[in-house]
């Protein structure tokens, strides 16, 4: 008897999701770590939505920033600039998904695990794909203390196909960070 262990390791080898061109969802949810989602990715949903009419849910993560022992600290929670930085990502592709004519709603949440709160999410949804930007991959040693590395934690964790857009051009930051916020920079 074999057990089955639904934890994937980080070294282990994902398997593929589905060709895009014969995979047809009931749902999609574009999501998102905090970075802005690209061009191509929601090409990709809306290549995936016609073909079902699915509808597409846009989810974007903002951050909680560190730890504070189990206990509530305000200073480790997303400004005010962050959160709106977030909520124009997340109506800038919900209206670009309208344009095409493509059924989509939005939302933003905070949350320290980014990839557990997206694969939450898609379980209550019951999203037949998951569609996320990706930086190029890194070692898994590496990647493992980034942020910007959740889209392959959801990959690696999801019960759903995750489709990744590895986005070539480097990591911008889509919000001003803490430190710019403090110099004025931002």
């Amino acid at each position: 008897m074999a057990l089955n262990f639904s934890r994937r390791w980080p070294w282990s080898t994902v398997s593929d999701p589905p060709d895009a061109q014969n995979f047809a969802p009931s749902s999609i949810l574009l999501a998102s770590e905090g970075r802005r989602i690209s061009q191509e990715a929601i090409a990709l949903a809306v290549r995936l939505a016609r073909k079902s009419n699915a509808p597409v849910h846009v989810f974007v993560i903002a951050r909680i920033w560190g730890s504070s022992f189990g206990l509530p600290h305000p200073g480790l929670m997303p400004t005010k600039r962050e959160w709106q930085a977030h909520r124009e990502i997340v109506a800038d592709a919900v209206a670009e998904l309208k344009r095409e004519g493509i059924e989509a709603t939005g939302s933003v949440v905070s949350s320290r695990n980014a990839a557990g709160r997206i694969l939450t999410e898609a379980r209550r949804l019951r999203s037949g794909a998951i569609i996320m930007g990706a930086p190029p991959p890194r070692h898994w040693l590496v990647a493992g203390f980034m942020w910007e590395h959740e889209p392959y934690r959801v990959r690696r964790k999801a019960q759903a196909p995750v489709y990744l857009v590895v986005d070539r051009t480097p990591l911008a930051r889509q919000a001003p960070t803490r430190r710019e916020e403090m110099n004025g920079m931002a």
